[in-house]
This record gives C-alpha cells, sequence and structure tokens, in this order.
C-alpha cells in the first residue's frame, strides 16, 4: 500500500479524500519534524519513531570487498509496539470490522535506545537553563523593586523631615527673641530705677539753692 492506496482507504472516513489526503499529510509531517528534532514520537500499542546516532565505522564495499570507513550519521528508526506485533505474528486476531483496538504495550516495551536518552537528557538540561534564567530574572526584577521602594521611603522620610526640620527651627528663633527680649527688659529696669532714684537728689539741690538765696536777700 502506498500513500494514495492509504488515503483512499482511510477517505470513507474523513469524509472526503481531500480530508484523507490533508490528514495523512499533516500527521507524516509531524512525526518527520519531531524525529528530525530529537524527539520521539511513541504511539501506545503501535509504535515509536526516533532518531538513531550511528558512530564512524569500518565496512566493506559488497562488490570490491575493499574496506571502506563510514562517516558517523543519524537514521530514523520505528519500533513496533507489542499490541501491533500481537497482531502482526497472529497471537492475537485482527477485527473482521472497525477500527483496530491496540491494547497499551507492556511496560518497558516501548523503551528508547541512546538516542532517546541523549533527548530526554537535552531536554532535562534546556529546562533547568529555562528554570535558572526565570530564577535570575525573578531575582534582578525583585532588587529593582526593593531599590525603588527603598529610594521612595527616603524620599518620602526627607519630605516629612523638613517640615520638622523649619519648624524646629522657628520654634528656637522664637525662643531666642523672647529670651534676648526678657534679658534685655531685666538690664532696663535697673537702670531706670536708678534713674528714678537720682531725681530727688536735683530736688534738694534746688531747694538749698532757694534756701541760700533767702537767706542773702533778709542780710
Amino acid at each position: 500500500m502506498n500513500k494514495a492506496q492509504l488515503v483512499e482507504a482511510i477517505a470513507d472516513k474523513m469524509g472526503g479524500r481531500q480530508q484523507a489526503a490533508d490528514a495523512v499529510d499533516a500527521v507524516l509531517d509531524a512525526i518527520v519534524r519531531a524525529v528530525v528534532a530529537g524527539d520521539r514520537v511513541s504511539v501506545t500499542g503501535f509504535g515509536s519513531f526516533e532518531k538513531v546516532e550511528r558512530p564512524a565505522r569500518y565496512a566493506r564495499n559488497p562488490q570490491t570487498g575493499e574496506r571502506v570507513r563510514v562517516k558517523k550519521t543519524a537514521v530514523p528508526r520505528f519500533r513496533a509496539g507489542q499490541g501491533f506485533k500481537d497482531l502482526v505474528s497472529g497471537s492475537k486476531k485482527l477485527p473482521k470490522g472497525g477500527e483496530v483496538a491496540v491494547k497499551k504495550a507492556p511496560k518497558g516495551s516501548l523503551t528508547g535506545g541512546k538516542a532517546t536518552t541523549k533527548a530526554a537528557a537535552k531536554k532535562a538540561t534546556a529546562k533547568k537553563a529555562t528554570a535558572k534564567k526565570a530564577a535570575v530574572k525573578k531575582t534582578t526584577a525583585a532588587k529593582k523593586t526593593t531599590a525603588a521602594k527603598t529610594t521612595a521611603a527616603k524620599k518620602t522620610t526627607a519630605k516629612k523631615a523638613a517640615p520638622a526640620k523649619a519648624a524646629a527651627k522657628k520654634t528656637t528663633a522664637k525662643k531666642t527673641t523672647a529670651a534676648a527680649k526678657k534679658t534685655t527688659a531685666k538690664k532696663t529696669a535697673p537702670a531706670k530705677k536708678a534713674a528714678a532714684v537720682k531725681a530727688p537728689a536735683r530736688k534738694t539741690t534746688a531747694r538749698k539753692t532757694a534756701a541760700k538765696k533767702t537767706t542773702a536777700k533778709k542780710k
């Protein structure tokens, strides 16, 4: 069965030949792209498609018998699932009508080889690297947020402290002025009292002068 025959076989189930052709193309394209990328495509009970790397080796040319060095390469490989194998071997009967019900394969029947292990390791490494990058980004963002909050808090504190300092300066100035006025008043009061005490002496001198003039007139 070729691709055209496969499309014809499923055309009735897909609702037309064009729909069947599109479905087959989409499935094959997805499988090919995944295997080329190093991923393993596994259909439970049916089989798995994977990429296998072959190391460099020596082989013999069947025509000349000459020893030839074969370069390192990668080839696709399909491993049939246990359900598929059982149907092909005849241990299980193929249903006459309807779709083939391929049961889930036993655990470990679709275990991949070295290529699958390498692909899994690459995926795990990529996930770890992505997680580290995400953690670094979160840490950097947290630091920036903390710094911004600290700066804002400092600015707010400075703004609040400025009026308080101004008020303190005004209060100090008022207190200083009041104290200076009190001191000046205290110093001025004794001087005024002394002046008031000296005033009667002038009156006494005037009286004595008047008495001398009166005595002179009598003589």
